[in-house]
């Protein structure tokens, strides 16, 4: 039974996977996109964590995960006698990827961590049916590859700990390995370790060649991921003395950032509570109320592992709920479902999951890539494109066209603001007739449950072409209840989902 079920999630996952839903701008903009850029030679657009006079993201990560497989994608691609690999192809083959590191680490990790068989294989079903598991873990998060790399660094820790008559040198060696990419991908990645890395102490104490290995394999690891930073930031040309005369130490200038109040306040100012009381409960949902029926019996190296990480996140003023993704799998295989109410909890656990999954794997912000690889197909000449109430747009996708085109991200901006910004673009109305020379034409991009567009429209201010639309998107930042009510809002935010891209224009006419 557990073969079959587990089969039909593999299919709900890979649905998932190949479904363009957006869940956050760092998706791209923390990984592939910079990784393209240096690969295949794409114009990108790099944001300020790469940027910045002291760079706080790593690329030695990114290259690991995603650096090969685009190597490798190019070499297959000029192989077979073609010029240049499309940018949705390189999105898609990570998309793929993703897939198959959640299926075959993610799922692997359980079968490692938890020594009951029969147990293993319910925890498996139970990790395979969470909507984070169908969405977060496809797509090329650092969560998603820390969600990795904490479960192998704790079966790593499990092996040298059960193993009493030697010093485990080679799972000490591959430990020092996945803490040091661990660090380099998430700062937060120790947090994870802090109370399972206790166990190792007595271990250490009868073999302390484990601890020399681990020590020395991390220092490797870290010296080539300084020199990778240091080359993959220092302008022109690269010579070796750069890593000892300035070295680049993106965890180092993470810790710095992150460390001032200010800078956090950029980005969102969170309660300590925030992740334990909403955060948690909306990638559990009816897991979590289980964690309160948890015996001592029950406190193993996993679950311990996800409160260290917990705890220590929540001293952090900044609190998303993806920064608790590598907890999930760990908090799975430790609750306990009352055998009184399993029925009950499996039904809750299905509806909710199908929901969330549904949401946040199809229709959140789910028109955006699309449109970008529309916009990167057509034949049509356009200038400017302008986003409006949507997330950031990743530009690599656009196949060389941000070139030429002009990506403006207006994000939530007042309606009028927004309005002056594109009208910027569009050429004057020189005469009482509209101007008859070709130009560039100027798109718009937002949401069609934006009325304000509607109404601009009708009273006669501006000219709405629809060019092209995706059905599957939902904007759950477009929502008003405090002026329009729970109702009007849903229906208007819901009834008409969707993307929208408006060729725009001047309604010469109404200024006679």
């Amino acid at each position: 039974m557990w073969r079959r079920t587990y089969f039909f999630l593999l299919l709900v996952r890979i649905y998932f996977a190949l479904s363009p839903s957006y869940l956050h701008p760092d998706e791209n903009f923390q990984g592939p996109e910079v990784i393209a850029g240096r690969v295949f030679s794409y114009p990108v657009h790099e944001t300020w964590e790469f940027t910045s006079e002291n760079p706080i993201r790593s690329t030695f990560p990114l290259w690991l995960a995603y650096g090969w497989p685009m190597y490798l994608l190019r070499w297959l691609w000029e192989g077979f006698g073609h010029d240049e690999v499309s940018p949705s192809v390189v999105y898609w083959t990570l998309r793929v990827l993703m897939l198959a590191l959640s299926l075959v680490l993610g799922d692997g990790a359980i079968h490692e961590l938890v020594q009951s068989t029969t147990r293993a294989r319910r925890v498996a079903v139970l990790v395979a049916s969470s909507y984070v598991t169908w969405t977060f873990q496809t797509h090329t998060f650092s969560n998603s590859l820390e969600t990795l790399l904490v479960s192998w660094s704790l079966v790593r820790i499990r092996r040298i700990v059960e193993d009493k008559k030697h010093s485990g040198v080679l799972a000490s060696s591959i430990l020092g390995i996945l803490v040091v990419i661990g660090i380099f991908n998430r700062i937060t990645f120790p947090a994870y370790l802090l109370f399972p890395s206790l166990s190792l102490i007595p271990h250490f104490r009868r073999k302390p060649f484990s601890l020399i290995f681990i020590t020395f394999f991390a220092l490797i690891t870290m010296f080539i991921a300084i020199c990778i930073d240091t080359a993959f930031y220092t302008p022109g040309e690269f010579a070796f003395s750069a890593v000892f005369r300035h070295p680049v130490i993106t965890p180092l200038n993470n810790f710095r950032y992150n460390k001032d109040s200010a800078n956090l306040a950029k980005h969102g100012l969170h309660p300590p509570y925030q992740h334990f009381l909403i955060n948690l409960p909306q990638l559990l949902g009816p897991a979590f109320p289980l964690l309160f029926l948890l015996r001592r019996r029950h406190f193993s190296p996993q679950l311990l592992s996800a409160i260290s990480g917990i705890a220590l996140l929540s001293v952090i003023p900044h609190q998303e709920a993806r920064f608790l993704v590598p907890a999930l799998p760990l908090i799975l295989a430790s609750i306990r479902v009352p055998r009184s109410h399993v029925k009950l909890w499996v039904t809750l656990w299905i509806m909710f999951n199908a929901a969330l999954g549904t949401l946040m794997g199809v229709y959140h912000q789910g028109g955006i890539v699309p449109v970008q690889m529309h916009i990167a197909k057509t034949n049509e000449s356009v200038s400017h494109a302008y986003w409006w109430k949507t997330y950031s747009p990743p530009t690599w996708l656009l196949n060389g066209k941000n070139e030429e085109l002009k990506t403006v991200d207006l994000m939530g901006m007042p309606g009028p603001k927004m309005l002056e910004n594109v009208k910027s673009s569009l050429p004057p109305c020189r005469t009482r007739k509209p101007p008859t020379v070709n130009h560039s034409a100027t798109y718009l991009v937002a949401p069609r449950s934006a009325y304000f567009l509607k109404e601009q429209a009708l009273n006669k201010e501006i000219i709405l072409d629809e060019v092209w639309s995706y059905k599957k998107h939902l904007n759950l930042d477009d929502m008003d209840f405090a002026d329009d009510g729970v109702w009007k809002t849903l229906r208007r935010v819901v009834g008409d989902r969707g993307l929208v891209i408006w060729r725009i224009s001047r309604n010469c006419w109404a200024t006679e």
